[in-house]
């Protein structure tokens, strides 16, 4: 059986709710009290299987000191035939009726660690963070609140991948608590600009594309050679200091509005796990250019959901529940494009997707559009407004797919604001 056929069960227990049934094997760095030092892990159920134990037990055929690496960079580097028959021969060794590691008591003891019991680090070494602007519906709702309400979109949208390079220093793995920034401020009523914490702090929603392979300076890349070089998807929380942002961003675009920090879930889903659930995206009019249309469906089903909780609150409220299918630009489109002028990309490289935002009020991906610039306050349980951020909030983002009496998910992606220092 494929290792994504939903007849596949596991010996470990793994309940039709859980993020990582045996049909989805997302890779992780990990370590434990008694084992300090990082390497790397699959998520089933709700335990981690220590890939450098089975290596070590012989189980696995891959050179050495793979996955004794504190990322996955070592891993992603040996190519898509590795991924495709590394990810089946763990599928294989994890399935009900497969004795090899079910029946081997002690190394079941020691390569199955229980999940409340590891620590779990930034997934890979970020080679580079670039971040796309690719939904339709968010791109028009910023150009409607700061721009022109008859012409939201600027001219260049419709035709290209619009992106920005970020900086790989500042992202983080879930769970990191996040300063506020401090900035330049300027706001329509003040004559000069001041300098001091940001008070438009917002999150932005995306999906975070790991590229695995590398490609030459001054090539151009095909689809499909786009397609092969994409390792995985991981949930992204590109913070975002609003008020920063609208006084730095002409004529340039965002620089430290961006720059401080960048979440991302502690697990990467393979691009072959999200295989069954591929999707058209929306109908690109006007067509773009040669070297950017594509012939496969390249966007995905997944149901995205923010939830933020203020320190009054016991548990998250969700504010915002999204899908992944309404992206105009592909990921794959964003990786052509970000090579077509012959950038080289490397293993390891991110790609942030843009803020992911739906046609309807609720499924928009940031505090900007939900409150619509601070002018109407979210109302939370309990009464309290939120307008942007405040010191203490807590942002939980959550993404899976669906499957047949299964789901591909990715954990989640959790920060908590703190006041700048």
């Amino acid at each position: 059986m494929h290792p994504n056929d939903p007849r596949l069960r596991s010996f470990v227990d793994v309940k039709p709710e859980s993020d990582f049934p045996i049909q989805n094997l997302p890779y992780g760095v990990v370590s434990t009290a008694d084992d300090p030092a990082p390497r790397v892990g699959v998520a089933i159920g709700d335990f981690v299987l220590d890939l450098a134990a089975l290596q070590a037990a012989k189980l696995l055929d891959l050179p050495e000191d793979v996955f004794t690496q504190s990322s996955i960079n070592a891993f992603m580097a040996l190519g898509p035939n590795v991924w495709r028959r590394t990810r089946a021969r763990i599928n294989a060794l994890l399935r009900h009726d497969n004795p090899e590691l079910r029946d081997h008591a002690e190394l079941r003891a020691k390569a199955l660690l229980p999940m409340s019991q590891v620590k779990l680090h930034l997934p890979l070494r970020v080679a580079g963070f670039t971040d796309f602007y690719s939904s339709k519906e968010h791109a028009t709702n910023v150009g409607t609140m700061f721009r022109d309400k008859t012409n939201p979109l600027l001219p260049n949208w419709l035709h290209i991948p619009i992106g920005y390079n970020g900086r790989a220093s500042t992202v983080v793995v879930s769970g990191t608590q996040i300063h506020r920034p401090r900035g330049q401020l300027k706001p329509p009523s003040a004559e000069l600009p001041s300098f001091g914490p940001c008070k438009r702090l917002d999150f932005e929603l995306e999906i975070g594309v790991v590229v695995g392979q590398s490609s030459a300076m001054g090539t151009m890349l095909t689809e499909q050679q786009a397609e092969e070089m994409i390792f995985g998807f991981t949930l992204l929380n590109d913070w975002s200091a609003r008020d920063i942002q609208q006084w730095e961003y002409v004529p340039l675009g965002p620089f430290q509005a961006k720059a401080f920090a960048t979440s991302i879930s502690p697990w990467i889903v393979t691009r072959e796990a999200l295989e069954p659930f591929r999707v058209a995206g929306p109908v690109q009019d006007p067509a773009p250019l040669p070297y950017l249309q594509q012939k496969g469906a390249n966007n995905y089903d997944m149901a995205l959901e923010v939830a933020l909780r203020t320190p009054a609150m016991q548990q998250p409220a969700r504010i915002s529940a999204t899908n992944f299918k309404y992206m105009y630009w592909s990921s794959v489109q964003q990786l052509v494009h970000h090579a077509s002028s012959g950038c080289a990309m490397s293993v390891g490289d991110l790609l942030g997707s843009g803020t992911v935002s739906g046609p309807e009020k609720d499924q928009l991906g940031s505090l900007l559009e939900l409150s619509w610039n601070g002018t109407e306050p979210l109302q939370l349980p309990g009464g309290e407004l939120r307008g942007f951020l405040e010191d203490g909030d807590s942002l939980v983002m959550r993404g899976w797919c669906q499957g047949d009496g299964y789901r591909v998910g990715f954990g989640e992606v959790e920060g908590t604001v703190l006041a700048a220092e």
